[in-house]
């Protein structure tokens, strides 16, 4: 096991009415940050708007799936011209990331979109809060916060201390709503969030991998559940913590090892506007297929532990049997997309840019330009 430094200054209030906890922001002047019309119909807005009414309330609505800079710097601009003293997002990643990078913006001179290039730019940020609407990214409880370009065909991760929520709300309730295609999406980014950082080189982290292989079950376990019973609130309670816990650093820390896959989908993204979650659910099991040859014990450990599949198998039965099950889960149990195709790609003619930007040195099996673009043409 690798040393490491564990950090999270976030606060978590999770469970039903714990909205509540807005009244105890300090903070006079909020920015709001949220996606669509579904905050005001399901009553959440409503219910925010109660709990800050001795605040002044500033609105950016409208963030994107894949959250634009162009929507960054107008959230840097509303804060900049009525002196706003945090960032409150309501929603899923979407809206949490883009916060947490107007945040860090608004105390920057220069432009936002500098510090996602610079990540080391960002010296400070405003107090970000939030409160949860869907389970998938883990931005409620993480350091991260990804941002596009269209026009210059990026999507950027930014990484910084200082873009930490500094309370979170986790209101299981407030994912009965979610559409089912969300829900399966959601679950797929946990998922894969997951397996990125248990298929990993680092010797000696069993803890973390027992931890990864619970984070799998459960999800294996509630995500149909979802689907099928949305206002179960058990599965939603489940799925909501896997997403906090896949990507807080529990299972990364002392066992690091760069993400693979999350690079690929980046890049479908960004020159294709793809849902982040299903086009990880399509690339996920393409990447297993084409590096099992050199990670047979690895993925038979996966089968055995998570799809409990029998240990007496031949290794590379029991690996092949293991991606088969993760292939039928995403595609068949959550009704994910299985090809680029149905997400609209029907040719490879970016490919080779794409691979470029998405070359993997480093992760579990470094990958090359070629091999990705390899990936990329099963995948269609």
């Amino acid at each position: 096991m690798n040393n490491f430094t564990y950090y999270i200054p976030t606060r978590i209030h999770f469970g039903k009415g714990m909205i509540s906890h807005l009244s105890e922001i300090t903070q006079k002047n909020i920015l709001l940050v949220y996606g669509g019309g579904s905050i005001k119909r399901n009553g959440i807005y409503d219910a925010a708007l109660k709990e800050l009414s001795g605040h002044e309330i500033f609105e950016l609505p409208g963030v994107e799936p894949n959250p634009r800079i162009e929507t960054v710097r107008k959230g840097v601009q509303i804060c900049q011209d009525n002196q706003i003293e945090a960032v409150l997002a309501i929603g899923g990643g979407s809206s949490i990331d883009c916060a947490k990078v107007i945040a860090a913006a608004a105390v920057y001179e220069g432009d936002a979109w500098d510090l996602v290039m610079d990540n080391d730019k960002i010296q400070s940020a405003l107090p970000i809060y939030v409160v949860l609407t869907m389970a998938a990214t883990g931005s409620e409880m993480d350091n991260v916060g990804v941002i596009s370009d269209m026009d210059l065909q990026i999507k950027k991760g930014v990484h910084s201390d200082h873009i930490f929520p500094t309370m979170s709300i986790l209101d299981p309730t407030y994912t009965y709503t979610l559409p089912k295609r969300q829900t399966a999406a959601g679950t797929a980014d946990i998922m894969s969030h997951t397996f990125e950082n248990y298929f990993t080189n680092v010797e000696g982290a069993y803890l973390q991998a027992r931890f990864a292989e619970g984070l799998l079950k459960t999800l294996i376990h509630y995500g149909p559940i979802a689907i099928k019973d949305p206002t179960n609130y058990d599965a939603r309670a489940n799925l909501m913590w896997c997403s906090s816990n896949a990507i807080n650093g529990l299972l990364k820390k002392g066992a690091e090892v760069k993400w693979c896959v999350h690079g690929m989908e980046h890049q479908l993204s960004a020159v294709y506007d793809v849902t982040h979650g299903e086009g990880l659910a399509i690339l996920t099991p393409v990447w297993m297929e084409y590096i099992l040859d050199q990670k047979v014990d690895a993925f038979a450990t996966y089968g055995i532990n998570v799809w409990n599949i029998d240990a007496k198998k031949d290794k590379r039965t029991i690996a092949k049997e293991a991606i088969e099950k993760t292939k039928h889960f995403l595609f068949n149990e959550l009704g994910c997309p299985r090809t680029l195709r149905e997400v609209g790609i029907t040719d490879e003619k970016n490919f080779k840019a794409m691979a470029e930007k998405a070359v993997c040195k480093g992760s579990f099996v470094d990958l090359s330009v070629e091999d990705i673009i390899e990936i990329y043409r099963r995948a269609l």
